[in-house]
């Protein structure tokens, strides 16, 4: 038999947030009826957030919705909105290597791309021995009291919960990694630079822990609200139509980096035409003045959100490959 590599990309992007999920405390919203690879693995459980509900809801909370916006038959790529309920889908490994990556799917924050940014790549992580967490996280537009600081309290939130449930998934507490994806990669950024700010009031002894990532690898990134190089609906959605320079700078990752900052990977297509280049640029140095190792990845031909699909056939398909050796040497697996 020939191995088409293709064709088993093209199975293995079939998505699981499908109602009745193995584990789920309360079965996702489904957005349309499409049939599962047979032995595709889906999340072993879903972790609520928080205990007694999100913090901050708004008067008029919104309704969770979920979009299919692809046409084929066979691959799902659904975005949620109105997330009132943060939680983490897991995928557990076979053979768990002790370490764990939280993901932060993107979508303009938008919405939430679970399937093209979150769920393909916590499979083929999970494949790898590391432990995956998709994060479902509330939206800074949809009128939660904390604003801005929504998708971040949510990241805090799930790194703490992850280390305080670390004996539950054979995890080192210790050895937890962070990687988001476009406006995800914002939320990356966001908890590797921002990860001791006071964004929330502690609910439990889990807020005890911290919410420092052992690594993280914001991939094609917003970063700077900088409105030169900006994503222009990820600022808005974020910061509101006029934000002050003040804020501007506040929610800029380039300009928030601490001394102890994690190590980072940095991975950008030059022919980004939504985000440009010139986000993950500035990051890396403003890494590098702070002493910060960091290892960065530019490739020619990618375009915006190609994730695992939209790299197969392209010099930028070795992404994954890259960042896992690369996160070997940082001691991560």
């Amino acid at each position: 038999m020939t191995f088409d590599r293709r064709s088993f990309m093209a199975a293995s992007l079939v998505s699981g947030l499908l109602a009745g999920e193995a584990g789920a405390q309360t079965a996702p919203p489904v957005a349309a009826n499409k049939p599962r690879a047979p032995g595709l693995p889906q999340p072993s459980e879903t972790i609520d957030l928080w205990p007694k509900g999100a913090p901050g809801l708004p008067a008029k909370p919104p309704v969770e919705t979920v979009d299919e916006r692809s046409a084929d038959e066979l691959v799902t790529d659904r975005a949620v909105y109105g997330i009132t309920r943060p939680r983490m889908a897991v995928f557990r490994p076979d053979r768990p290597n002790g370490a764990a990556v939280l993901l932060t799917p993107g979508g303009g924050y938008k919405w939430v791309v679970v399937d093209k940014e979150g769920y393909e790549m916590a499979r083929w992580l999970a494949a790898r021995g590391f432990t995956a967490f998709v994060l479902f996280y509330r939206l800074p537009g949809e009128g939660w009291a904390s604003g801005p600081d929504t998708p971040l309290i949510d990241a805090q939130r799930a790194m703490r919960l992850i280390r305080h449930r670390a004996r539950d998934f054979a995890i080192d507490p210790e050895r937890v990694a962070a990687m988001g994806f476009s406006a995800g990669g914002h939320v990356c950024a966001s908890l590797s630079t921002r990860f001791a700010a006071q964004v929330y009031t502690p609910v439990d002894v889990a807020d005890r822990l911290s919410a420092k990532p052992f690594c993280a690898a914001p991939i094609y990134p917003v970063v700077s609200m900088d409105p030169a190089i900006a994503h222009a609906g990820s600022r808005d959605l974020l910061l509101g139509p006029a934000p002050t320079p003040a804020l501007e700078a506040a929610y800029s990752p380039e300009r928030t980096v601490p001394a102890d900052a994690p190590p980072h990977w940095l991975l950008h297509a030059e022919d980004d035409d939504a985000v440009p280049v010139e986000n993950t640029v500035r990051l890396r140095a403003a890494l590098k003045a702070r002493g910060i190792p960091v290892e960065a990845h530019f490739f020619e031909h990618g375009g915006h959100g190609f994730g695992l699909r939209r790299a197969i056939g392209k010099p930028v398909e070795a992404w994954p490959d890259l960042w896992r050796a690369w996160a070997r040497t940082k001691g991560l697996a």
